[in-house]
Order: C-alpha cells, then sequence, then structure tokens
C-alpha cells in the first residue's frame, strides 16, 4: 500500500482525532506511541516548523523517519516551513504518508502539490485564519485534504478563531458542487468545548495537542474529543 493508499484508506473516519505529536514527551517515543496505539488512535499529527516561515523551530525528517520505523499508523505532516518544495522529497522518503504545505509559504503551490501527489504521498494545503479560501480554490483538485488553521500556525496559547468555521461551511458547499472528495481538517485549540462546532460545520479530522498530551489518560482524553464531537 503506497503512502497515500494509508491516507485514502481512513479518508472516511469520522471524527478522526490526530493527536500533535509537539507536545509528546520526546525521551520516550516508544512509550509514548504505544500509550497513542492503546488509545485507538488512527493517524499521528507531525508539526514541523523552520524558524522562518513561523517564528518557532522544531523537528525534521529524523523524527519522522524514526516514527515510521516503529508504528504502522499513517503520518500527517505539516509542514510550516518557507518553501517547502525544497524538502518535499525528503520527507517523503523519511516516512510521511500525507504532507500539507502552507498556501501562504508556497510561491507555486500547484506544482508543489503535484511534485509531492507524484512521491506517491497524500496532499494537503493548509491555511491561516487570515487568508482568503479563495487563494486555494484553483488548486483544490489537487488536495487529499484541507487544513484550515483556526489559530495563526506556529504560534502557540492562542485562542480558538471561530472563522474556520465559516471556511469550513464553503469548503463543504464547494466540495460538494465541484464533485471534489478532500478531507476536511482542523489545527489549533481543539478540545472538548471547540470540537464540536468544527464537526458540526464540516470538520472530520481534528488536530490536539495539549486536549491529549496534557491529560492523565490518553485514553479517556481521545475518548472525550470523539464524544463532544458527536454530541
Amino acid at each position: 500500500m503506497s503512502p497515500r493508499e494509508k491516507i485514502l484508506a481512513i479518508k472516511d473516519a469520522s471524527p478522526l482525532i490526530l493527536p500533535s505529536l509537539l507536545l509528546c514527551d520526546f525521551g520516550d517515543l516508544r512509550g509514548e506511541l504505544d500509550l497513542l496505539e492503546k488509545a485507538g488512535v488512527q493517524a499521528l499529527h507531525l508539526d514541523v516548523m523552520d524558524g522562518a516561515f513561523v517564528p518557532n523551530m522544531t523537528y525534521g525528517m529524523p523524527i519522522v523517519e524514526g516514527l515510521a520505523r516503529h508504528t504502522d499508523l499513517p503520518l500527517d505532516v505539516h509542514l510550516m516551513i518557507q518553501e517547502p518544495a525544497r524538502y518535499v522529497e525528503q520527507f517523503a522518503a523519511a516516512g510521511s504518508d500525507l504532507i500539507t504545505v502552507h498556501i501562504e509559504a508556497c510561491s507555486d503551490l500547484r506544482g508543489t502539490l503535484r511534485q509531492i501527489r507524484d512521491l506517491g504521498v497524500a496532499t494537503g494545503v493548509a491555511l491561516n485564519p487570515d487568508t482568503p479560501l479563495e487563494s486555494i480554490l484553483p488548486d483544490l483538485d489537487l488536495c487529499d485534504l484541507v487544513l484550515c488553521m483556526s489559530v495563526n500556525a506556529g504560534f502557540g496559547g492562542q485562542k480558538f478563531n471561530s472563522i474556520a468555521l465559516e471556511k469550513f461551511q464553503q469548503l463543504v458547499e464547494i466540495r460538494r458542487n465541484q464533485e471534489l472528495d478532500f478531507i476536511l481538517e482542523v489545527d489549533g485549540g481543539i478540545n472538548v468545548e471547540t470540537i464540536s462546532d468544527c464537526f458540526a460545520a464540516g470538520a472530520t479530522w481534528f488536530v490536539a495537542g495539549s486536549a491529549i498530551f496534557k491529560q492523565e489518560c490518553y485514553t479517556q482524553a481521545v475518548a472525550d474529543l470523539v464524544a463532544a464531537a458527536e454530541q
């Protein structure tokens, strides 16, 4: 099964909770993976930051490669880096199953999406809260996933921005009218208070950080998020 096929196999899972590994214990990745798998998660979200497109720096290809060696869970890799086309091939080789790039960071979004697709990896496009939805519309035919940020990429401690809900509602209509089939994902401030509105607006994949990793029990945290989404 190709990386893209791994993503398409879980495309219709809803609600799907993706732990954002940025907050995990990197000193015990094997232990964290074990706990997350026991909690029933179906995919993992990796935030890659370059200190240029966003002010923070995180991890790169070695962490992706290390995770890919120790889990069969699909790896949803969110590249918050300037001109990601420079590194797409390396991240694909490291074991990414889905690579999401930011419209704000790409001089040639369509070319970058084609590059990802040609590597057999699922494609995603992300946009920050203040970025108009119109900026990605010409390239939705090449997207397996659209990630609407509900906070500005790379900044911690921000409040959930409800503009993401409006974008999801519009994207649901566009997807239906244009007979497209992309996943709708949300990232930023997702917890038991915010997830239900996103689910009602059309999002089906939810990236969660502190709502999982700062809870006492990952299994209960994931179950609580699913229940909150569906209520």
